[in-house]
């Protein structure tokens, strides 16, 4: 099951609260969490906390190291 993966809150950077406009160390807020979502293949779970999207994790090593383009030809290679 999944009740021994860590959490991981996604929220605003701009605050310790949900809201990116209560500045500080606002007090008395609610934390409305809108979605929880798993994250399995990396071993934890995270709740999402106000708007916001999500960016996708990135292999070791990015695809586009070898995306490149070919001085003789001028064709780009390595989208294949």
């Amino acid at each position: 099951g999944f009740n021994d993966l860590p959490i991981c809150m996604a929220k605003t950077h701009l605050s310790l609260s949900h809201d990116p406009t209560k500045k500080g160390e606002p007090k008395g807020f609610v934390v409305p969490i809108r979605e929880v979502r798993a994250s399995i293949g990396a071993g934890f779970i995270y709740p999402l906390l106000g708007t916001m999207t999500t960016m996708p994790g990135l292999p070791t090593r990015p695809c586009f190291y070898d995306i490149d383009i070919d001085p003789e030809t001028e064709e780009i290679v390595g989208l294949s």
